[in-house]
């Protein structure tokens, strides 16, 4: 299916075409009690009289069907919630639709506002170091987040380099440290992007998230 949302689209406009699908034709149950009705009928019909279909046979074989369509009911009912279940995170995706968004990855831009990062901690820290990196690799700015607790936190850089002078604007990357005690660790980095489109795949939904790509409602982990 062709991409399903578009940025300048309202969200319910979204939704629909996420969630439009083709009627089926015929209900699988009916089918399946009307094949098990055919073949009773024509077993009762040439059944030898001298010698009828045991009651024992026939209650054996309405147990069976009601087996079959009870397990038909239930399988109709599940698909029923999972479709249920697909239009609700459709319309949360389409809801994301120009939000920013914090996925995983440990790029940055800098603009004339700063740049926006973040980082997902498994456990609380009692320092968190921030290592901001130009496009070659060297060290432009070091920041001190102090103390922070478990989680998914943003931090934003106002642009400037150690020395205090203003950073070009541009593409950055940057690390992430913490350090509990006297031990050290590596947080999850987190990027920022803003949400442009919905996608509806055979593996589900995905926000396109401009340059960033393409995640899943599960990459986001934070919304700004």
């Amino acid at each position: 299916m062709t991409p399903s949302a578009v940025a300048n689209r309202p969200a319910e406009q979204i939704y629909q075409s996420l969630n439009a699908a083709p009627a089926k034709s015929a209900s699988v149950i009916d089918a399946a009690e009307n094949r098990f009705l055919t073949l009773l009928t024509a077993q009762l019909k040439n059944q030898d009289p001298l010698n009828p279909l045991d009651n024992a046979q026939l209650t054996s074989q309405l147990a069976q069907i009601s087996t079959v369509n009870g397990i038909e009911k239930l399988n109709a009912t599940l698909q029923k919630l999972l479709a249920g279940m697909e239009s609700s995170q459709a319309m949360e995706a389409a809801a994301l639709v120009q939000r920013g968004v914090l996925v995983p990855g440990s790029s940055m831009t800098l603009g004339g506002q700063g740049g926006v990062g973040g980082l997902e901690l498994a456990q609380a820290a009692d320092a968190v170091t921030v290592t901001i990196k130009d496009g070659n690799g060297l060290v432009v700015r070091s920041l001190g987040l102090g103390a922070l607790g478990a989680g998914v936190h943003a931090f934003v850089w106002d642009g400037k380099a150690d020395g205090g002078a203003p950073a070009a604007p541009g593409n950055y990357s940057y690390s992430i440290g913490a350090q509990t005690g006297d031990k050290t660790s590596t947080p999850t980095a987190l990027t920022y992007g803003v949400v442009q489109a919905v996608t509806r795949n055979p593996s589900g939904l995905t926000l396109e998230v401009g340059a960033l790509g393409a995640f899943t409602l599960a990459d986001v982990k934070q919304i700004l």
